[in-house]
Parts: structure tokens; sequence; C-alpha cells
């Protein structure tokens, strides 16, 4: 019996530089899945409930990027309770029973952090304060850290993450010290871990971080890469996690939510390198 014809994509606006195309679509032809289709959209949050009235039966599923993170939930009938606690999903799954809400960013961020070597840490710093930084507090509880120091522009605006911190059952201290790039380098400068998810060119600023060098440094900005911020503390001895690993994981566990058989990591990183890969 021939398969049916099955789709999927990835939505947010900006859209054109997503790699996660790449990383889906080698995903599907590792799996066979030779009548699978994913593509990307240029979608808002205005724009995302009209866009999910308008799909058809053939759809399996769609990937979610800023801005849409967090106006997922409003539109999901189910939500998992990680996503429900982080405030943020990065996944729709779309079938018979409805639209099923996920946040597969914590388990990127996880795996991404242990390929850079770190398997347990009790002390990190998060900077920003949007869904992914919401998806970062998660990940660190995984990890073992509870308290983690937040740094943002202004702590007025970081309600929401700190919602879901009481949600996590985390206790970040959030400071407001990206306004002052000495504050924010001073407090980086010991740290054990670091996660900016901060958007391109936020953090350049911070590049003058005196690093210990025992850091492990996750920026999830992968493009261009390495970052100034990366590269400094690349150059200072860290251990640096491009924000593809991130990518790569999270994109993985995507694909087995939606297709039902597990991620081919390796073809998935193969296709992924190709794809930074100098011309």
């Amino acid at each position: 019996m021939t398969t049916p014809p099955r789709r999927a994509a990835v939505l947010g606006s900006p859209i054109a530089h997503s790699l996660s195309p790449v990383l889906h679509r080698a995903a599907y032809a590792a799996l066979g899945l030779d009548r699978w289709r994913y593509d990307a959209h240029e979608c808002d949050e205005a724009g995302l409930a009209p866009f999910l009235d308008g799909l058809g039966p053939e759809w399996v599923g769609l990937s979610l990027t800023m801005p849409l993170k967090r106006v997922a939930l409003a539109v999901a009938d189910r939500v998992s309770p990680l996503a429900a606690a982080t405030g943020a999903a990065n996944t729709l799954i779309l079938g018979p029973d409805g639209r099923y809400a996920e946040n597969t960013d914590v388990v990127g961020i996880v795996a991404a952090l242990r390929e850079g070597g770190v398997e347990h840490t009790r002390g990190a710093v998060i900077l920003g304060a949007g869904g992914t930084a919401q998806a970062a507090l998660a990940a660190l509880r995984e990890l073992g850290t509870t308290e983690p120091l937040v740094l943002v522009r202004d702590t007025a605006r970081a309600g929401e993450l700190c919602a879901a911190a009481a949600r996590l059952g985390v206790s970040p201290r959030v400071e407001a010290a990206l306004t002052d790039p000495a504050l924010a380098t001073a407090a980086l400068a010991d740290a054990e871990v670091v996660i900016s998810t901060l958007p391109a060119g936020a953090a350049d600023a911070l590049a003058a971080t005196p690093w210990s060098g025992s850091a492990t440094v996750l920026d999830v900005v992968y493009a261009p890469w390495p970052t100034p911020f990366a590269a400094a503390a690349a150059n200072a001895g860290c251990a640096v996690v491009s924000g593809l690993a991130m990518l790569l994981h999270q994109a993985a566990a995507q694909v087995e939510l939606m297709t039902g058989r597990p991620g081919p990591i390796e073809a998935m990183r193969a296709a992924l390198d190709a794809a930074q890969a100098p011309l």
C-alpha cells in the first residue's frame, strides 16, 4: 500500500535563514520517508492561527521559532507538562486528536551542553529572558542548577521568565546588568556554565569578558559563527558550544515526535555540516 504524503514545516519571522529544512529533510531521507515534505514559511504571531486553520490532513507537525514560541500555547488543544511549565513551545504536533504543543528546546540545550562536557553544574548564568531563556531554566534544572543568575536589560520585562521559574520550581537571581557591559562581564568572568539566548549581535559587547578559561559557553546564535562573544570565550580557553548543536538535538526530538521514529542524529549532523561548509 502506498504511504500517503505527509507535510511539516518551520514557521517564524524572519525565517529565510532557518536550517530546520536541512535537518528535517536529511532525517526523512535517512529514514526512507520519500513522500514526506518539509518547508519554511514566514509567519508572525497574528498569522499563526490563520495558518493552522488552513492546513489539510496531510500535515503532521510544525517547528516554531521566534516570535511564535509563546503564542503556540494559545493555539494548542493540548500542552505537554514541560511546555506548560516553561511557558513556551517550539513544536506543534498535528493529528486527529488536535494540536499538541511540546518544547524540545530543553532537550536540545541539555544535549548540546553534554556535548560540551557538562554533565552536572551547580552554577550558571543565562543571558536574556525570552522563550529560549525559559527553556534554559528547565535544562539547567535537569543538570543540577536551580538558582542560576539571569542577566537582562530590564527586570520589569522578565515577568514571564519569573513565572516560568516558579512553575519549574527554580529560583533564579535576575539582574539588570546587560545595560552595563562592565557589570555583565564581571558576572560572567567566573561562571561555570553560560547560556546566551540573546539575538544576533546583542552579546557582542560582552566579548571583553575576562574569562577564567574553565567555563562552558553555549551561544544559541549560529549565524554567523563564531559570534564575537563565542570567539572571545574560545580564545580564553573556554569550551564553546554552537547553537547548531542545540538546533540539531531539538530537531531530532521533533523528528521523533512527528514520525514516530528516532531522529537519525548522525545523518542530520552531516547535512548540517555540509550546509555550513564554505563554498
